[in-house]
């Protein structure tokens, strides 16, 4: 008790009780609503606009392309982004925001005073530095215990108007934030991913048991039916530029036999005169490497490398 005494002394340390007038609405709304909020930084921005973005911790390069691009594009709106500290997609998120000064929340699955992870502990600063919060449930000094995150992924959902999933397995936390954001009534939103990468199966299995496959920022917008800004810009500014020339490029052999149009797997094989099997695996790690996209159908080119040229062509 003493610690808390010592701890709450801090003007940007609070402690916020079910009972409060500025306690957030929309978490008091859920049925299993946390009695207590240990809170560093700004309380007042719990009650604002949010939207949670999770995902993987092993994301992939893909996950950490589209899941800053999202984010930025949402915290622009005037969106604050709820996440959970953790490593992969949440930091990718709350770095996002913070990138576009938005503004952002982390839920922990530990007490405040025993920060996790603690690669993390930077950005937690700059979290509260530029107007966001650090929140949890829990006594100051409790450990990150494995229970613990589960328990805190109902907050990040019912803090959030929506939850956005970038990138999970079918075994994710992250499909636990899903479930408790349907059980509070929020909409639930999809990232899709390549086919044959594990972390785009929980992403396929949420857009297969009916959330909303996103393919641009303005996706969900519409469907929060928000005051925000809208985001025409982003059409202009996109994730993959054929300027940016320090991304390395893996198989220009493959790449080569790509085209603008679907090109499927097997014509691509033809083209290269490789199997298929290794085909398939070039093109995964093209695509993680942001030099493709998977479509139905097969594979289109996102950009062009000058020095690459078609090799191998049948006619």
């Amino acid at each position: 008790l003493e610690n808390t005494c010592d701890w709450l002394a801090s003007p940007q340390h609070h402690l916020l009780t079910a009972d409060a007038a500025d306690y957030p609405p929309q978490l008091k709304n859920i049925a299993s609503y946390p009695p207590l909020l240990f809170i560093a930084g700004n309380r007042e921005i719990l009650s604002s606009p949010q939207l949670a973005v999770v995902g993987s911790r092993d994301c992939s390069h893909y996950g950490r392309e589209w899941g800053a691009y999202f984010t930025q594009a949402l915290a622009l709106s005037g969106l604050t982004i709820t996440s959970g500290l953790a490593l992969g997609i949440d930091g990718v998120a709350h770095r996002a925001a913070l990138d576009v000064e938005g503004k952002t929340i982390a839920v922990l699955g530990s007490g405040l005073a025993a920060l996790y992870p603690k690669r993390h502990t930077a950005l937690a600063s700059e979290i509260i530095a530029a107007g966001g919060a650090l929140v949890s449930e829990f006594p100051l000094s409790t450990r990150p215990l494995p229970q613990h995150f589960p328990q805190r992924n109902r907050i990040i959902s019912g803090l959030s108007a929506g939850v956005l999933v970038i990138e999970a397995t079918l075994r994710s936390g992250s499909l636990v934030t899903a479930r408790y954001a349907l059980e509070q009534n929020r909409e639930v939103y999809a990232l899709p991913g390549a086919l044959g990468n594990s972390g785009s199966e929980g992403v396929h299995w949420l857009i297969q048991q009916g959330a909303l496959l996103v393919a641009h920022p303005n996706n969900i917008l519409e469907e929060m039916n928000s005051n925000l800004n809208w985001l025409p810009f982003l059409a202009t500014q996109p994730i993959y530029s054929s300027d940016n020339a320090d991304v390395p490029l893996p198989f220009a052999d493959v790449l080569a036999n790509v085209g603008d149009e679907v090109t499927p797997v097997d014509v691509v094989a033809e083209r290269a005169g490789q199997p298929v099997p290794a085909i398939v695996a070039k093109l995964l790690e093209l695509e993680l490497a942001g030099w493709i996209a998977a479509v139905p159908g097969g594979y289109v080119r996102l950009r062009r490398a000058c020095h690459v040229r078609r090799i191998n062509v049948l006619i």
